[in-house]
């Protein structure tokens, strides 16, 4: 475990490239290994998250090979041919591969696969992943029904409708990887939009995949047509670099080649509402579903910032960025509220204890609620020590917390951040 000072900053100035994609590293990965013909990932994350994802793959029959130019060639076994692993299959940290794997494991039959982890990993529930796949006819054997270690036995799945009570992308890829293998059409309906990676690269391979409000479904095929996937900037990652050009007095930044597929942008909606400014070519909401991802420059520039309230329905699209929607109230004139984000307390650490305490040490008016935050901007942050609990982005919260901070900030932990931007340091202190 690693500690980092990071000094409050002058201006920010320059360009930076947005880290390849974590979300669609890892669904590209998958989809890749349940192709019988080899698939091309262009501009693949090489992170810890996104190796466990290639390891993983391999260990059920896909061979992988990762070449010098971020170019990664999977040679999968097709949609019901994985093998049983000689062990557990490690996820490490990745808690998108965790829940996105087993629909795709649940569909080979007579095969049983272990999966497991790393400390945070095993305190993170599978019972949501587990309730549709038992509907589908699959069975999970979890810790306490809810935790991993767990068992998948793969069977022949049934198609399903299924309401999910809580909006996931992860959860619903899930479903959506079996319905691909289930026999007859699945579909999942949603309490609210959540990203659709998931669905754009099963239309791109051939899927037959329709949206109509938020039911999302498939029908069964006999085999994928992927070819090739270039992935995008991550604008989770990205967000970071945002929010300091945001923070930062005097600050001017272009952040190239971002994904910006409109059901990944409410952070910056939300920035929107807050004053500052951020331009780009976003795409609009669309009840089609596309088969490619969007991409575009960002224009960030610093300003003084208002309030504002996040409502339940916008939390999906804004799940990773949340905290830095609270590091962003701490400046705003007012109060600054977060509602109905309670899915924030299952990710690698509890988010919502994590953000609340560590602000709070740096000076800031901010407190917990259930499902979210309360933060009275005071247009200013003291500086101090925060602990990154293991947690990659609150690492990254850490550093730009420093930047636009009066005394800086000790990030305990820093480390952490190479789990989904291994060049964050060094794209930051080239910035500043």
């Amino acid at each position: 475990m690693t500690s980092v000072f990071f000094a409050p900053s002058g201006p920010l100035r320059g360009e930076v490239v947005a880290p390849p994609d974590k979300s669609i590293s890892h669904r590209a990965a998958i989809l890749g290994a349940m192709s019988a013909e080899p698939v091309r990932i262009s501009n693949y994350l090489r992170a810890e998250d996104t190796l466990s994802t290639l390891e993983a793959i391999r260990a059920v029959g896909a061979l992988v090979e990762e070449r010098a130019d971020d170019v990664v060639v999977v040679r999968g076994t097709g949609l019901r041919e994985a093998r049983e692993a000689g062990g557990p299959i490690d996820v490490g940290n990745a808690g998108t591969l965790m829940r996105l794997l087993p629909g795709w494991l649940a569909a080979q039959d007579g095969r049983i696969f272990v999966l497991d982890g790393d400390s945070s990993i095993r305190r993170r529930p599978v019972d949501r992943i587990a309730a549709p796949l038992a509907l589908m006819g699959a069975q999970i054997e979890a810790k306490e029904d809810r935790f991993p270690p767990f068992v998948v036995y793969g069977t022949r799945l049934r198609a399903i409708a299924y309401d999910m009570p809580v909006a996931s992308a992860q959860v619903k890829s899930c479903v959506l990887f079996a319905g691909v293998c289930a026999d007859g059409t699945t579909s999942v309906v949603e309490p609210a939009a959540s990203r659709d990676h998931t669905e754009r690269m099963l239309a791109g391979a051939g899927v037959r995949v329709q949206r109509d409000g938020l039911t999302v479904s498939v029908t069964c095929t006999d085999e994928l047509d992927a070819e090739s996937i270039v992935v995008p900037g991550d604008l989770s990652s990205a967000a970071f670099m945002i929010a300091a050009g945001v923070l930062v007095k005097g600050s001017r930044l272009l952040v190239r080649g971002v994904g910006v597929n409109w059901t990944r942008t409410g952070f910056l909606r939300i920035l929107e509402r807050m004053g500052a400014i951020v331009l780009g070519d976003l795409e609009e909401p669309s009840a089609a579903v596309a088969r490619s991802e969007p991409i575009s420059d960002l224009d960030v520039k610093a300003g003084p910032l208002r309030a504002t309230v996040v409502e339940a329905e916008e939390v999906p699209l804004a799940i990773d960025e949340l905290p830095l929607v609270a590091l962003l109230g701490c400046f705003a004139e007012g109060e600054t509220i977060v509602r109905g984000a309670q899915e924030l307390r299952v990710k690698e650490s509890d988010r919502i204890a994590g953000v609340v305490e560590g602000l709070r040490g740096l000076g800031a008016q901010i407190e917990a609620t259930d499902d979210g935050f309360v933060v009275t901007g005071t247009g200013e942050l003291r500086g101090g020590t925060i602990d990154a609990r293991g947690d990659h982005r609150m690492a990254m919260l850490g550093a730009v917390a420093g930047l636009a901070s009066r005394e800086g900030v000790n990030v305990i932990g820093m480390d952490a951040a190479a789990v989904s931007y291994p060049g964050f340091e060094r794209d930051l202190a080239r910035l500043a």
